[in-house]
């Protein structure tokens, strides 16, 4: 694999890539907010079980690691790879992702996430040089039942990626679409589930590699008593042009607290990389802040 082609490969990653609601963090346990009449999850009318009554704190830190809770939200999520390229260069990613859902009716919720990718990326060999700018924007588009079905959270809808990047090793250069899907079970403190979603291109800039990628994340949460929140997500890309895997796996803490009357959750974590392309990223950090805005 070209150097080029490895910066593309890992931009077809960040792009294709949907995270979860930013649910990691390290400050110490703060007063979360007094219980508040948020809107109930999506899939979920009544918490299944006591731990999480609705309204509460703990309810609220449910709703984070569901994604397709009817929670408006807007993560800002910190990336930084190391050890990419011949000079071990890295590439800072700040991921925007504003989440809006809409109740269609009585049955069913539409949830928006929308990525806006925001990239400094090191030079990666002699001669090339780095960049800074935007990448490509990934919108996805879940419809999910207001109800559990078979005791299970789902979400399904179309995903989309727009090709915004504003440099050539920050984006694909091709404008793609594809299914996605989000299935989840909350027991308690407990969240497990993954999301995947597949983009094909259908236009774009002919010169450039083709985008033809799986994302596959399968999440595990666990939610104490304190509002913290600890995850395994491992977030892993396979680029079906270039027979490549790229697999993130992430370890992160959150801890949902109160700033004013505004209810926040501040997040921090790793990732190793189980596989990636020669020259690609080794490890990495996240870390950020998501701004909660439950109804009342």
């Amino acid at each position: 694999m070209h150097l080029h082609e490895l910066i593309l490969a890992t931009a077809v990653a960040c792009a294709v890539a949907s995270p979860l609601h930013a649910q990691t963090g390290t400050p110490a346990p703060v007063q979360a907010p007094a219980p508040a009449a948020s809107a109930p999850v999506a899939g979920q009318d009544t918490p299944a079980d006591p731990y999480a009554a609705p309204g509460s704190p703990e309810d609220l830190a449910l709703q984070l690691a569901n994604p397709v809770a009817s929670l408006i939200s807007l993560p800002m999520q910190n990336n930084i790879d190391y050890g990419i390229g011949l000079t071990d260069t890295h590439r800072y990613t700040l991921n925007v992702q504003p989440v809006i859902p809409f109740s269609l009716n009585a049955d069913w919720n539409l949830i928006t996430r929308t990525i806006m990718p925001i990239v400094s990326a090191g030079s990666p060999a002699p001669g090339v040089e780095g960049a800074t700018g935007f990448g490509d924007i990934v919108q996805s588009f879940f419809f999910s039942p207001q109800r559990p079905v078979g005791g299970m959270i789902i979400g399904v809808g179309p995903a989309l990626m727009y090709a915004t990047a504003t440099d050539d090793i920050l984006g694909t250069g091709k404008w793609a679409a594809g299914p996605t899907v989000v299935v989840l079970r909350q027991t308690g403190p407990l969240t497990v589930g993954a999301l995947v979603n597949h983009l094909k291109a259908y236009a774009g800039d002919d010169a450039r590699s083709d985008v033809n990628a799986t994302f596959i994340n399968p999440f595990l949460t666990y939610l104490t008593r304190t509002k913290t929140t600890f995850a395994v997500s491992p977030e892993l890309t396979y680029d079906w042009e270039g027979s490549q895997w790229i697999a993130p796996i992430n370890f992160t803490v959150s801890q949902l607290l109160l700033v004013g009357r505004r209810p926040i959750s501040v997040f921090a974590g790793v990732r190793v990389y189980a596989d990636a392309p020669p020259l690609g990223p080794e490890w990495g950090v996240r870390f950020g802040v998501t701004l909660l805005f439950p109804r009342r």
